[in-house]
């Protein structure tokens, strides 16, 4: 019975800690998208592509700059839990496509 139990204490330490870990299974990424001040325009924090479906094969239709202001036009998250927004470029031609957050 204690060899049982110092198995399975060993095998929870061995599945449950590492992802907890920076190197581990739980890596975040800064977002890409920003919202200023309240419900206001969305602005790029660092240069992404506008891409014209929520799939990361897809056709890129322009690159935006960072700081470039956007409007929202709905939310996606795919089978994958990868989520994407579906944007309006206010600055510019206002092209629409899809970005990955």
């Amino acid at each position: 019975m204690s060899l049982l139990l110092r198995w399975s204490w060993l095998l929870v330490f061995a599945l449950i800690v590492p992802a907890d870990l920076p190197a581990g299974g739980t890596q975040r990424r800064q977002s890409l998208v920003r919202r200023r001040h309240g419900s206001g325009p969305l602005y790029t924090s660092a240069e992404t592509a506008l891409q014209l479906s929520p799939m990361a094969v897809a056709p890129p239709l322009r690159h935006l700059a960072a700081g470039t202001s956007l409007r929202l036009l709905r939310r996606w998250t795919t089978h994958d839990g990868e989520d994407w927004l579906q944007v309006q470029a206010l600055s510019g031609d206002p092209l629409r496509g899809w970005i990955r957050v």
